[in-house]
């Protein structure tokens, strides 16, 4: 089981088990390694950052790498070392920015396109089995719930 996972039988504090953090905190660490491990399960390579570059950018367009950074809350250092991964899989393409040369911009490929494809269903599946512990109407409402949190 990955190292963040929670553990079967794992016994909180009582000042802590029922806080929404602790709660919080620990369906990430079960959410996270779940999707880590269906990433891995698919034999690319590739992890949660490149899926989320190839998604902004096949649904934006093309764009340059810190609006990609800032559109995905992406440190700019990890997108370059991500875009210079997913460059070099033929996944992305970086041309210079015809009205400012100082600037790339970073459009998905057709290959890329397919790539981000089967993840999308590799992502799909790890909703399914996240959410598999609550009943249909929970699901909704958990999503909605969460929604409400992040837009704060």
């Amino acid at each position: 089981m990955p190292q963040d996972a929670p553990r079967p039988g794992e016994i909180a504090p009582n000042r802590i088990a029922d806080q929404p953090t602790w709660l919080i905190s620990r369906a990430y660490a079960r959410s996270n390694a779940m999707l880590n491990a269906g990433l891995e399960q698919h034999g690319t390579g590739l992890r949660k950052y490149h899926y989320r570059l190839l998604a902004a950018l096949a649904e934006s367009g093309p764009c340059s790498q810190a609006q990609l950074g800032r559109g995905t809350h992406v440190d700019r250092s990890d997108v370059v070392a991500t875009l210079d991964e997913l460059e070099r899989r033929g996944l992305v393409k970086r041309a210079p920015d015809p009205d400012d040369r100082r600037r790339n911009v970073v459009s998905i490929t057709g290959t890329g396109s397919k790539q981000l494809e089967a993840l999308d269903t590799v992502l799909a599946s790890v909703q399914v089995e996240v959410l598999a512990p609550l009943a249909a109407d929970d699901r909704e409402r958990l999503i909605g719930l969460l929604r409400q949190m992040v837009d704060g």
